[in-house]
């Protein structure tokens, strides 16, 4: 598949612009930007620039408010429910985190839910919004019903996905960021654009039979819960995506299981939503709300250390810790820019000719 190289800036300003039309403030089209970016920047392609246009149609099929009045509509001193009105996930999710690290900062821990909002891009991001405080921040979202439980054909969970990051001393912080699907539906939109299968035990067909055709969802498909089948552990993903689910959306009032919002604008909203739009649950914890927190850093300096230390199998090269991928990716793409796969830039370039607006593509 043929890609074109752009550099973090080039891909900004066009960001940027593209969120400034659809009429969000400076400050939240710098916000939603810089989420959306950090995507392509940490290597996680599906989730980045390529989904532009997604948000775009949003806003056109009148289902994303590009100037939310985002708020706390329930509160106690470590808790709060965020009505987002709408917004792009990309600036409720922030503003949420950082209400959470404010009230951890006084009560040591605090736990938001959201409701009323959008697709909020890589859950990471949000949950490493907290080791700058030298918090632990952990970041969750419910999402289109792509997947099929256990022994189910029908569409009932989004790909779910759970992400926590935590602080160290001197070594780089570890960040897990994984959906609770074998694979996140981005990466079969990716298979799609290289007309390429997809690997067994990622989706399944409208009789629940196991397939490799990436585009399998376009036929009443569905995608996996981690572990893909019984034998191997489905019903841990099952169960994962689940507690994604009701923590982000029934705990907020959003809608949740089959009635979650499609990401895709021509797909129909659901019929009897018992909620307003996507939810999202975020946790931020104090460090030294349980122990000294040089003591903990100095003990996970020793932990990443020893786990970089396994002895690796055979014909690998080290064991990883989680966040070093994406981290290694992040500093090569800042120094030698962002690749785009050519479907992804003829319709970024589409989209810049239908807003009449400049671009590098």
């Amino acid at each position: 598949m043929k890609e074109q190289v752009f550099t973090y800036e080039q891909l900004y300003e066009f960001t940027r612009n593209v969120f400034k039309h659809i009429g969000c403030s400076d400050a939240h089209a710098d916000t939603a930007t810089a989420v959306l970016l950090s995507a392509d920047l940490r290597g996680i392609d599906s989730h980045g620039i390529a989904r532009l246009i997604g948000y775009v149609r949003l806003w056109e099929a009148g289902r994303i408010n590009a100037r939310p009045d985002i708020r706390i509509i329930h509160e106690s001193p470590s808790t709060a429910v965020i009505d987002g009105d709408a917004g792009l996930g990309l600036v409720v999710a922030p503003y949420a985190m950082q209400v959470a690290i404010e009230k951890a900062r006084t009560a040591g821990t605090c736990w938001i839910s959201v409701s009323n909002s959008n697709h909020f891009g890589i859950a990471g991001i949000h949950a490493m919004m907290a080791l700058e405080a030298e918090m632990i921040g952990i970041a969750m979202t419910n999402a289109s019903a792509l997947v099929a439980p256990t022994f189910s054909v029908e569409r009932m969970l989004g790909t779910n996905p759970i992400a926590v990051a935590i602080p160290a001393g001197t070594e780089p912080p570890f960040v897990a960021d994984m959906a609770t699907t074998t694979a996140a539906n981005g990466k079969l939109e990716l298979l799609q654009r290289k007309d390429a299968a997809a690997p067994l035990g990622w989706v399944q067909d409208r009789d629940g039979q196991p397939s490799t055709d990436a585009n399998i969802l376009k036929q009443a498909g569905a995608l996996l819960p981690l572990g893909s089948d019984r034998d191997h552990g489905s019903h841990k993903g099952y169960a994962l995506g689940s507690i994604v689910d009701i923590f982000s959306a029934v705990l907020s009032g959003a809608s949740y299981g089959p009635w979650a919002p499609p990401f895709p604008a021509y797909v129909p909203m659901p019929d009897n939503m018992p909620g307003k739009g996507l939810g999202h649950f975020f946790g931020v914890m104090r460090i030294d709300a349980f122990r000294p927190a040089a003591d903990f850093k100095d003990h996970m300096d020793n932990w990443i250390r020893r786990f970089r230390a396994a002895k690796p199998a055979a014909g690998q090269e080290r064991v990883l810790i989680p966040g070093d991928p994406e981290r290694e990716m992040e500093q090569e793409r800042s120094s030698n820019g962002i690749p785009l796969a050519e479907s992804v830039v003829t319709e970024l370039r589409g989209l810049a000719g239908k807003l009449q607006l400049s671009h590098p593509f």
